[in-house]
Formats: C-alpha cells, sequence, structure tokens
C-alpha cells in the first residue's frame, strides 16, 4: 500500500492542476446495463483531503470508470470546470478551508455545475448528519468506513439515473426544437393561405395592387402606437398585434362576390349598384364564418379576421354599413382598418380618380376625426403620419418585390 500511496502522490504532483489526480481508469467495459449502454467510461470525481481515502476509491473504482481526484473543496471546484466533466462526484464533508457543504452550495450555484450529482462521502455516520446531506440536496450518502459492493451499486444507480435524466433532457431539447419547427412551418402555411385567398380579391380587382401589404404596415403602426393607451393596451397585446397584421389582408375577400360589372366599373355606381357593392362586408365575414365551422377549435386569426372583414365599413358616428354599429360598439380591430383602408385607396390610383398626395389624404382623415374614424385612431394616425408614408413609399405600386 506504502508503494501505491507513493505513486498516487507523484502522479498528483505531476498534474497540471495543483492537487488534482487525473487518474484514468483501465479500458475495460463497464459492468452491468449502465456500462453496456455507455460508448465511453463515465467520469467520477473524488474529492478528499486525505490521499489515503482517495486511494482506496480510486482502487475501488478505477476498473469501471474513469478517475479523477481532488485534495481539496478549492480544487475540486477548478477540476470540475475541466475535461472531462465529471458525470458523478463523491465529496467528502469533513474537510480543512472548505467543507463538503459550502463545496456542495457552489457547484448548485454554478449552471454549469448544477445538474452533477453528488454523493457525500464521509465518517460522519449519525442519522441527521445523513438527513441534512439529502436534504441540501445530495443524491446520497455513504458513511465510512467503506463497503466496496455497497460503494459500486450506488455509483451505478446515480450513473444509470443520471444517463436517464440526460437522455430525457436531449429528448426534450429535440422535441422543443422539432416542435418550433412545426409551428414555424404551420405559420408559414397559414400565412401562404391568408394572402392566396386574398389574393382573390386582388385579382378581381387589379388596381389594389400592393394595397394588401400597405394595410398591413398601416395596421401595425396603429397597434403599436396605441399600446400604451389606457383604452386600447389591454386588447393590442404583442400576440393580438401580430394576429390583427396577419388578418388584415381578408378584409375585402367579400368582393369575389361581387359581380364584375359592378367591381370593375369605371364610373360612379348607381344606387343598386352600390347596395351591392355593400354587401362585400357581409360575404367576407360570412365565408370566414363558414371556414371557422370546418374546424374542431376556434382560430384566433380567424375571428379578428372575421370581424374585420364585417365591420371595417362601419363609421364612429354609426352611419357606416352593413350594421350601423356606432361609437366603441365597432370593435377594436375593424376601427383601425377602416382608417388604414381609407388612407390607402385615398393615395392609390383608380380609373375614376388619380393618386392623391399623402399631406392631402391626412388632412381627409383629421377631418373625420369623430365622425367617419375613432378620435383616438385618428389621433394615432396623425402621430405616425410618417410612418404610414414610408409604408406607402416601401410598398408604391412601382414597387414589385
Amino acid at each position: 500500500m506504502q508503494d501505491y500511496l507513493r505513486l498516487h502522490k507523484e502522479q498528483a504532483e505531476g498534474s497540471q492542476l495543483a492537487g488534482e489526480s487525473a487518474l484514468l481508469g483501465a479500458r475495460t467495459p463497464a459492468s452491468g446495463v449502465l456500462g453496456a449502454a455507455r460508448e465511453t467510461l463515465a467520469t467520477i470525481l473524488i474529492v478528499d483531503d486525505s490521499p489515503e481515502n482517495l486511494a482506496v476509491l480510486n482502487e475501488l473504482l478505477q476498473p469501471d470508470f474513469r478517475v479523477r481526484a481532488a485534495t481539496s473543496g478549492v480544487k475540486a471546484l477548478r477540476v470540475v470546470k475541466t475535461t472531462p466533466t465529471p458525470d458523478l462526484i463523491l465529496l467528502d464533508v469533513m474537510m480543512p478551508e472548505m467543507d463538503g457543504y459550502e463545496v456542495f452550495e457552489r457547484l448548485r450555484a454554478d449552471p454549469e455545475t448544477a445538474d452533477i450529482p453528488v454523493i457525500f462521502v464521509t465518517a460522519m455516520d449519525s442519522t441527521e448528519a445523513e438527513i441534512h446531506g439529502l436534504d441540501v440536496g445530495a443524491v446520497d450518502y455513504i458513511a465510512k468506513p467503506i463497503v466496496p459492493p455497497i460503494l459500486r451499486a450506488r455509483v451505478n444507480t446515480q450513473l444509470e439515473l443520471k444517463q436517464a435524466r440526460d437522455w430525457l433532457k436531449n429528448q426534450n431539447a429535440y422535441l422543443e426544437t422539432e416542435l418550433q419547427r412545426r409551428l414555424h412551418e404551420n405559420l408559414v402555411v397559414q400565412e401562404v393561405s391568408i394572402h392566396a385567398l386574398a389574393h382573390l380579391a386582388e385579382i378581381r380587382d387589379p388596381e389594389t395592387g400592393n394595397h394588401l401589404r400597405r394595410t398591413q404596415g398601416y395596421v401595425r403602426a396603429l397597434s403599436e402606437h396605441l399600446q400604451s393607451h389606457p383604452g386600447f393596451g389591454a386588447f393590442l397585446t404583442p400576440h393580438n398585434v401580430d394576429l390583427l397584421v396577419k388578418s388584415a389582408p381578408l378584409h375585402d375577400i367579400g368582393k369575389v362576390g361581387i359581380p364584375d360589372h359592378i367591381l370593375l366599373k369605371p364610373g360612379k355606381l348607381t344606387a343598386e349598384e352600390w347596395e351591392i357593392m355593400k354587401t362585400h362586408a357581409k360575404l367576407g365575414s360570412d365565408a370566414i364564418e363558414l371556414a371557422e365551422r370546418d374546424v374542431e377549435r376556434p382560430v384566433e386569426f380567424l375571428v379578428l379576421a372575421k370581424e374585420i372583414a364585417r365591420y371595417h365599413h362601419e363609421r364612429w358616428d354609426g352611419t357606416g354599413y352593413p350594421d350601423g354599429l356606432k361609437g366603441e360598439r365597432i370593435p377594436i380591430s375593424a376601427r383601425l382598418m377602416a382608417l388604414a383602408d381609407v388612407f390607402d385607396a385615398l393615395i392609390s390610383v383608380r380609373v375614376y380618380k388619380p393618386a392623391m398626395r399623402y399631406e392631402a389624404a391626412r388632412d381627409i382623415i383629421r377631418e373625420g376625426r369623430g365622425s367617419h374614424f375613432d378620435p383616438d385612431v385618428t389621433d394615432a394616425f396623425l402621430a405616425t403620419f410618417e410612418r404610414f408614408c414610408q409604408v406607402a413609399k416601401r410598398f408604391s405600386e412601382n414597387d414589385s418585390s
């Protein structure tokens, strides 16, 4: 034993980390189910201020595991940060300078080492000491003198448990990544479907061009500005703002049900034609409602899309259509869309009118404050007018991107 201890001391002194003994076990397969499941030997860090105790533990474990050693708590905290990272730590409690409990607390406080299981190995064999060791978070407590079969059994048990935890952690990370990937795919499919449906209305009315993208930008500008407003903040959460922007392109989906001779008429509509044109709001809402019935659970963006399609032609003073809603009875989503839609119509070319300058369109909307438009939404528009102009320029009819 003296020769073995002398050899052990020489190995420790030759270590790059003072006091650390990096004792590599024989490359024989570990016994039992755990050994068969591991491609490489598990690494165990043994921490004890007694070289004799380190030698005994090393001799018991080395045939089946890669063993590293530290003769103090301070050295153990250095060793644990180097590779190979320990899979399990056997930690003596009674050590000078820094006892095992303090070492354990520091391991748990560091995210890099917090998940490494720790078994206390100590001469403190009272029930109270064992309970305290388990209470602070150790996975097991082994009293000295060491009984080799018990030590090996408990080490194997904790390594198998760690392997299972690591596997579950990796599986959870994979499942989380896969879930995010599929959610992203679903959102992409959803957005493509929305734009495909919305473009049906554009195909019927080719003059609308980049209208969909512009109105999305306007709705986002208004929504984000009003998030701090006490009357809008509860509704305009970041999630709902995204849903509003996503739903906005469906506001005129009902135009697919309007006859061409009315929808594409270059001149002024007759009273009868105008009544038919106004039905596009209800047609769009009804179409979205039918789509909702085909799914088992409510789809959030369809709820908002239905509101926008039906009510975006309502007016603050109650003179709009199709239901003549007034004031706050008009859903917030529709109040935002109403202003965005009118602004874009004013600045866009139509067969019956030229495009209006941004400033002229702004003045018309200002005049509609409290009659056509919600006063607070109008104020938000005036505050974000430059942003509206930027959106309009970015998605102008000359832009095909």
